[in-house]
């Protein structure tokens, strides 16, 4: 019965030895994978904040691009409407010299525009 008595220890170390071993398989396990989820972690929020500094980057290259354009269509209005005043002013004065310098003239052209415009008002 010894002998049984020494196998039945000796299976139990055994048993007792492997059941360690597989812990500790087993916790180095979950340490890697806590650590591997860590690392995940780390690359996607510096994934995301990359990804969130370039859409800022973006947002305000379109937005300066946008003023630019902005300012750029005020300045040629304003030169347009410039250039329109000018012409006014001198189609007015243009108009004001025909008047003066030929009035019979002016009363002739006036009938034939205005002739004109009601021959192409009936149509």
């Amino acid at each position: 019965m010894s002998i049984t008595d020494g196998e039945a220890k000796m299976r139990d170390w055994t048993e007792k030895a492997t059941a360690e071993r597989l812990e500790k398989d087993v916790a180095a396990v979950k340490n890697d994978i806590a650590a591997l989820t860590d690392q995940i972690t780390d690359a996607l929020n510096t994934f995301a904040n990359a990804t969130g500094k370039q859409a800022r980057r973006g947002y305000k290259q379109a937005r300066e691009n946008m003023d630019s354009t902005l300012d750029d269509m005020s300045e040629r209005g304003n030169a347009m409407m410039g250039a329109a005043q000018d012409a006014y002013g001198s189609i007015e004065e243009t108009l004001e010299d025909a008047i003066t310098q030929r009035p019979l003239a002016t009363v002739g052209i006036a009938l034939g525009i205005g002739f004109l415009i009601g021959a192409v008002w009936r149509r």
